[in-house]
């Protein structure tokens, strides 16, 4: 297995880096170059804004190399697997990998209700119904905070999360840079995490070449630039979650075969896809699997995808090994992706191995001693 994911220099690592310049424990290494930046700058704010879906190939293409963006990446990391809001969002807010924190996909198999559950909603996946046990499944296994929090509970400094939903929600990206400028004046060491939906939400209808998406990105770059020349004692972080592919969706209901050989509908994500095979039928669903989609398709067992450290290292969440199933398929040399009747049939999407989908971008602009 090509694991391409470089667990040493990926989003988590750019959260230990965080947590250890305010002062928290991290589990995994931290980038060494980030380090150095924040000691010898020893800025008052520490900002990082997470674009959904702006990759780093995609950034390139759709901004020339004058562009604010383009100057200030000084590399391109990548994400964690899958390439997926789910699973990198929370890499990005806590410092774990997706071993450790259990947001898998957007779609993940819970295994105490024997659902298939999309995890940031609490839904069920075939009907759509919220599952109530899922809040006490949530309080279970996936009870830690994320670095606000934290850095809030021991109360050395500040921090505040921006998103664009849900409490004290901002209503636009103007209020959003409006909130991170405000932030910064005020006083005391703080660090601002700031998400944005897109461009992702448009992508996904539109494509990542689109005339559409090309715009919100130009926006975007357009702000931060506004937004940085009226920051001091600051270092912004730019990173996205995941960048996206134009697909070829593949109903799999059309292969009914296939589908009598699984227990559960299929999980995670369209284009890094897990399976859980009724008893005995392991081979030859494999067999009719690599027959099938072969082509487009890189069939992995549940062994090798753990021996790998697929999702990540650290120590597993107790829910890990029954939700990634008995096989994961996944997308690296093809677009395409497979779908079910009760699964969202986009236009573009993200989750499988091509570079487009797993390699971000690290946009640093240094504030300091202005």
């Amino acid at each position: 297995m090509n694991v391409k994911n470089n667990y040493n220099e990926c989003i988590t690592n750019l959260a230990c880096s965080i947590r250890k310049y305010f002062e928290l424990e991290y589990k995994h290494n931290t980038l060494e170059y980030v380090d150095k930046l924040l000691s010898e700058k020893n800025p008052k704010n520490v900002v990082v804004i997470l674009f959904d879906g702006m990759g780093s190939r995609i950034l390139k293409r759709n901004l020339d190399k004058d562009a604010f963006f383009t100057k200030n990446m000084k590399r391109e990391i990548t994400t964690v697997f899958p390439a997926t809001t789910t699973a990198a969002t929370t890499s990005m807010r806590t410092g774990l990998n997706p071993v450790e924190h259990g947001y898998l996909g957007w779609y993940t198999y819970i295994e105490p209700l024997g659902k298939t559950i999309k995890m940031f909603f609490g839904t069920n996946k075939e009907d759509g119904e919220y599952d109530v046990g899922f809040d006490e499944v949530r309080k279970k296994y996936f009870n830690y905070k994320d670095i606000t929090q934290e850095i809030n509970d021991v109360g050395n400094y500040k921090a505040v999360s921006l998103f664009p939903f849900g409490n004290n929600h901002y209503k636009d990206l103007d209020e959003m840079f409006d909130i991170i400028a405000r932030e910064c004046a005020s006083d005391g060491k703080k660090y601002i995490y700031a998400y944005d939906e897109e461009p992702d939400y448009t992508m996904h209808d539109f494509g990542p070449d689109s005339v559409e998406a090309n715009k919100l990105i130009k926006e975007r770059n357009e702000k931060v630039e506004k937004l940085c020349k009226n920051l001091d004692d600051t270092i912004v972080f730019v990173v996205a979650d995941h960048g996206h592919i134009v697909v070829d969706n593949i109903l799999l209901d059309d292969y009914p075969d296939l589908m009598a050989m699984l227990e559960r509908t299929p999980s995670l994500e369209e284009r890094a896809v897990s399976f859980k095979v009724k008893n005995g039928m392991h081979d030859n669903f494999a067999n009719e699997f690599r027959k099938l989609f072969g082509e487009y398709f890189n069939l992995y067992t549940k062994d090798e995808v753990i021996a790998n450290k697929l999702f990540g290292d650290g120590e597993e969440n107790p829910l890990f090994e029954s939700a990634i199933g008995d096989f994961i398929a996944i997308a690296e040399d093809s677009n395409k992706a497979l779908v079910t009747k009760d699964s969202s049939m986009l236009y573009s999407h993200h989750a499988g191995y091509s570079d487009d989908e797993v390699y971000i971008p690290l946009i640093i602009i240094d504030r300091t001693n202005l």
